[in-house]
């Protein structure tokens, strides 16, 4: 315990010169994410989110494992076993039964809390204090958020709102942990081996409690193809480099595009409307976006 107290605080650092363009790269990943909601809702089957999360998982896995074919090595072993169930064996099922339970905004509301968490956890795990202006912006998000995705309507199932604050409670984790930890190989190998490890897991557990379909349609299986590949297999690579060069809360501040993306689709591609508050909302969410990454860009070239 001396030793921790004696550890400085430090200002929030980011990786090695990080530039705009690792920004915009993670970036995509929480937008790709902000797809799942409508995906599960109109072409996966219902009531099985052990089902779609080990679909998630393990193909995409065992994809990224053959193409990388590497495998852990000593004290990898166990940190990816235990950023595997953060990332996926855990947070996977959580996050299909908040998205089965919730509607969308109240998901993406709880969801955009998540920079909060990682702004505490960096404080107590990395002794890293996030300046005061990036708080701020995760405040001013989360509430912008909160105004486009919110309705009087909404209904707060507590299994569901359970759900939704504990997978995002592991995701923080998993991001703090790995900036302590570090990555020994390229994004996709540690990739493939936390998606296989919890699917792994996961595979079981369905076949216990949810059992196989007696068949799947074709909208099922586009439906399971594209949450596998698109915003799986394709989109964590991505992430996991965003978290080895971007500072942690700066990086979880890049989940705000997921409610941005899928509102935005779900205007342009599904026809709905926005209230006034709606767009304010999105404003406010946005423009925090962009100034907490403007700002840690511009500390990054000093």
């Amino acid at each position: 315990m001396a030793i921790i107290a004696e550890r400085p605080v430090q200002t929030e650092p980011a990786a090695a010169k990080p530039t705009f363009r690792d920004a915009g790269l993670a970036a995509l990943a929480p937008a790709s994410w902000g797809t799942v909601y409508v995906v599960t809702a109109t072409l996966l089957p219902p009531d099985r989110p052990l089902l779609a999360a080990v679909l998630r998982a393990l193909p995409a896995g065992l994809l990224l494992l053959a193409l990388t074919r590497r495998l852990p090595r000593g004290s990898w072993w166990w940190k990816t076993a235990v950023l595997g169930m953060l990332n996926f064996g855990a947070f996977l099922p959580l996050i299909f039964l908040a998205a089965y339970r919730l509607p969308g905004g109240v998901a993406a509301t709880l969801g955009a809390l998540q920079p909060l968490m990682v702004a505490g956890l960096a404080l107590v795990v990395l002794r890293v204090r996030t300046p005061a202006v990036t708080v701020l912006a995760a405040i001013a998000g989360a509430g912008g958020v909160a105004l486009l995705t919110l309705s009087s309507e909404a209904r707060l199932d507590p299994l569901g709102l359970a759900a939704m604050l504990g997978a995002v409670a592991l995701v923080a984790v998993a991001i703090v942990l790995t900036k302590k930890w570090g990555r020994p190989e390229h994004p996709l190998a540690m990739t493939g081996w936390q998606l296989t490890l919890g699917g792994l897991v996961l595979a079981p557990a369905t076949l216990l409690f949810e059992g196989l379909p007696g068949s799947l349609t074709t909208a099922n299986l586009l439906g399971y193809g594209y949450i596998g590949i698109v915003t799986t297999a394709l989109a964590y690579p991505l992430w996991f480099r965003g978290i080895d060069r971007l500072a942690p809360t700066s990086l979880s501040l890049l989940t705000l595009t997921n409610p941005l993306v899928a509102t935005a689709a779900g205007f342009l591609v599904l026809g709905q409307t926005l209230t006034g508050w709606q767009l304010t909302g999105f404003a406010i969410a946005l423009t925090a976006l962009t100034l907490s990454q403007t700002l840690a860009g511009a500390r990054r070239v000093r």
